[in-house]
């Protein structure tokens, strides 16, 4: 759990630049400490094992992709909490991400305050459970 909203890191891993500027703007604005990686080998290569908070992963990356991202943090028992965010939202790709483990599932283009409500409910830094539903 963590203390504060300024003891929590955001891992923010999603290819787009101006995506992962824009969500690490909105994490600091909330007093989170805001970690981007454009790739998911490079979130891995330098930040998983020692990953603390949660992390904001997209979905659809070249390389690995979000899903092989979580594959690997489950199998090497990294507890992070991970939410997903795709522009692809089907079925599929939520029960695939479901059965990873994905904590929320969030459609692009995110809603801000749903996406703080989300890392505030995964992290146990909030009290209020999110506005938006955890992946069916």
């Amino acid at each position: 759990m963590v203390k504060s909203a300024a003891d929590l890191v955001v891992y923010v891993v999603d290819d787009d630049a101006s995506v992962r500027g824009g969500l690490a703007r909105l994490m600091r604005s909330a007093g989170h400490r805001a970690i981007t990686f454009d790739c998911g080998e490079a979130f891995l290569a330098q930040a998983a094992q020692g990953a603390v908070g949660c992390v904001v992963l997209d979905i659809s990356m070249p390389g690995l992709n979000g899903l092989q991202v979580q594959e690997r943090l489950t199998q090497a028992a990294v507890g992070v909490p991970v939410i997903a965010l795709s522009a692809r939202d089907d079925d599929e790709t939520r029960r695939l991400a479901r059965a990873l483990g994905t904590r929320f599932f969030l459609r692009k283009p995110v809603d801000d305050q749903a996406l703080l409500d989300a890392i505030d409910w995964v992290t146990g830094s909030g009290g209020a459970a999110p506005s938006v539903a955890p992946p069916r």
